[in-house]
């Protein structure tokens, strides 16, 4: 079976550029940690309002620290394709069959592997 690299190829970037924008925008809309805007706030803002801020900036920097492993994923997987070995299982060397490529292109374990490594 050939993996038709060229249209993950295509899938990957795409991907990536969203990923990229989504941190930048979770970035752009929440400079700075979230001690600093306790501090600068603690004075003029009720418990509950601080406790709801502190809340929705840890659920942003968890999303972006998410993305940033999306799109560390995406550029080992882009890599590979460099590489010519996308869609080839980092761990028993078959080929990643193209249904879990096309559902996770950065996938790295081909399913049977993948299912090993979920049972522990």
């Amino acid at each position: 079976m050939t993996v038709d690299v060229e249209r993950f190829r295509t899938l990957l970037e795409e991907e990536r550029r969203r990923v990229v924008d989504a941190i930048e925008y979770l970035q752009k809309e929440n400079p700075g940690a979230i001690e600093d805007k306790a501090q600068d706030d603690a004075s003029e803002s009720h418990l509950a309002d601080t406790a709801t801020e502190t809340i929705d900036r840890e659920i942003d920097d968890t999303l972006e620290e998410n993305s940033e492993n999306v799109l560390a994923a995406i550029d080992s997987a882009l890599e590979r394709i460099a590489q010519e070995t996308y869609g080839k299982c980092i761990n028993c060397g078959k080929a990643i069959g193209e249904e879990r490529l096309a559902a996770l292109p950065w996938a790295t374990l081909c399913i049977d592997c993948r299912r090993l490594e979920e049972r522990g």
